[in-house]
């Protein structure tokens, strides 16, 4: 009677923030290959997607952030850890985008929503151990999301593009379990946040552009490119980036980095309402899994 009474109670003012935020996470950062793919298929090279997308993110909340008459300066210290963040973040959208030379962005995706696993063994070091309904989120979840796959399972693997994939989910976790942890960065809201954190790859990508020779707007001509361009700074970038800081920091890195599940499910979704790939009946039941494990989750853990 006590625990069916414990779980009536209502939800706390971070998990009503948080858990939302969460979803809007996974379903925007979902829509990479929305935008990304068109681009890519018509020969443009990664470094000037990437480029542009994070310009375009970093000039919108910088005139954002101005506007509101945003203070920019932060300590020495706090400047180390956004530097850090940046490089994480810019790294995983590197080897994300990179796998999809190689293998599947269905079956990349699937590797890359092995993060939340990351992101847990990661706290259990910091000696924060998510209590077994997580557990049992992150099995379920992640069980979801391999049936989703597992009509690709006739093709063959390109190990490169696997450790790829494997490394984009190893730096995303990093990246999640810093701004949970670090003390230091606390007090920067999370927009400013992001704006630091992307300002970093836009330097990267271009330094990466100087040093391949690669021309910036190669096979970038028509407006529907450029449309993609800001689509991407806005949707996957933008609002991922800022919902996600808002997830972490009030829910925590575990239940944000399971909620990350609606991007492999956007993901699929996009690939079968705008590229015509098939809805199979293990995508359906996938989709199903996930979302009754990451409901339980919420339900069970109102902390």
């Amino acid at each position: 009677m006590e625990s069916s009474r414990s779980l009536m109670k209502p939800l706390s003012r971070n998990a009503i923030i948080g858990y939302p935020a969460g979803i809007i996470t996974g379903i925007t950062y979902g829509l990479n290959p929305l935008f990304a793919m068109p681009l890519m298929n018509k020969g443009a090279a990664i470094e000037s997607i990437l480029f542009f997308r994070y310009l375009f993110a970093v000039l919108i909340l910088g005139g954002f952030l101005m506007l509101r008459r945003q203070d920019f300066k932060v300590s020495l210290r706090q400047a180390g850890i956004l530097l850090a963040l940046g490089l994480l973040y810019t790294s995983s959208s590197l080897c994300l985008f990179e796998s999809y030379n190689y293998i599947a962005s269905g079956l990349a995706t699937t590797l890359i929503f092995l993060y939340p696993v990351l992101v847990a063994i990661i706290m259990v070091f910091l000696k924060v151990v998510p209590s077994w309904p997580v557990w049992l989120a992150i099995a379920a979840t992640f069980g979801g999301v391999l049936l989703m796959t597992q009509g690709e399972a006739g093709q063959s693997l390109d190990p490169v593009g696997v450790i790829l994939a494997l490394v984009s989910a190893l730096v995303y976790a990093l990246f999640i379990v810093i701004i949970n942890r670090s003390k230091a960065i606390a007090e920067i809201s999370d927009t400013l946040l992001t704006f630091y954190a992307l300002a970093v790859g836009v330097f990267v990508f271009l330094g990466k552009i100087i040093i391949s020779g690669t021309p910036m707007t190669s096979c970038i001509t028509t407006g529907a490119d450029w449309m993609n361009l800001i689509g991407l700074a806005i949707l996957p970038t933008i609002i991922s980036t800022a919902t996600l800081a808002v997830a972490t920091r009030n829910i925590g890195a575990t239940k944000a980095s399971v909620l990350g599940v609606f991007e492999p499910i956007t993901a699929i979704l996009v690939g079968t309402l705008v590229f015509g790939e098939p809805l199979t009946s293990n995508i359906i039941i996938g989709i199903t899994i996930a979302i009754v494990s990451v409901t339980f989750m919420i339900t069970v853990t109102k902390r």
